[in-house]
């Protein structure tokens, strides 16, 4: 049988997990066709070039800001909240519930402040700077993020799993697994890259946080995708760094 035609189209940068990363996962989770454009022969319209047309493209009314950027139909969404929520929502990874909804909206945003946070601390100056051009703005940055921030964030996300009951450890909202899951699952995976020493130390104490990432990536179609060419390594070029100076052990 010949392989379905893909329903939805990924802008993203092709040698890094980045944010679309988070798309990714919602598309994978999902089952559905989907093509990662960039990732693509330049000859067959890929590469960096497809990023620059696609947000240069004026042709389906507003353009995008910046990638990620999903095409669905004729459907162009930036932003990887808005479009990992319009993906959750077409296949069964969002609440149903209006309530729900909107609270699945505020974990997802509070993960992509965490992951904000997580980039500035290798480019608390600018991005347009190499990291060695800010390193020591960075060295200064780190201990507060990892020592501070790590802890606040993940810390709350443990809170919210403990307080859902009907999740049993498992799952932030309700009883079945939602898109901002498999954020919290990305940062933690992220985040464990960047800082393994702090997060070794953080770990004990976010138990219910680990679990989940632990429950994720033991679900069949991510487990699968994490084992296939299509999960691309972290680096020192995305959001997610390890510089061991900004890591030392504890």
């Amino acid at each position: 049988m010949a392989a379905p035609d893909p329903i939805y189209e990924l802008y993203y940068w092709p040698s890094i997990q980045g944010r679309g990363e988070f798309v990714r996962l919602v598309l994978e989770e999902a089952g559905v066709p989907y093509v990662d454009v960039a990732r693509l022969p330049a000859r067959q319209g890929g590469g960096a070039g497809a990023i620059v047309r696609i947000l240069a493209d004026e042709g389906g009314g507003m353009p995008p800001y910046a990638p990620p950027v999903l095409v669905a139909q004729h459907l162009r969404l930036a932003q990887t909240a808005a479009a990992c929520r319009y993906v959750a929502e077409h296949h069964g990874l969002a609440p149903a519930d209006e309530h729900e909804r909107r609270r699945a909206d505020a974990l997802m945003l509070t993960v992509m402040d965490l992951v904000l946070e997580a980039h500035d601390v290798h480019h608390p100056v600018g991005g347009a700077l190499y990291y060695e051009e800010q390193q020591a703005e960075a060295l200064r940055r780190a201990p507060l993020f990892t020592g501070e921030r790590m802890p606040k964030y993940l810390g709350y996300f443990e809170r919210v799993l403990a307080t859902n009951a009907r999740g049993e450890g498992r799952a932030l909202l309700g009883d079945e697994l939602t898109y901002p899951d498999l954020a919290l699952f990305q940062v933690v995976a992220g985040l464990s890259y960047a800082f393994p020493h702090a997060m070794a130390a953080l770990a004990p104490l976010v138990p219910a946080v680990m679990a989940l990432h632990a429950a994720v990536a033991e679900r069949p179609r991510i487990a699968a995708y994490l084992a296939s060419p299509r999960r691309l390594p972290f680096n020192e070029h995305g959001i997610f760094r390890h510089y061991p100076e900004l890591d030392p052990p504890r």
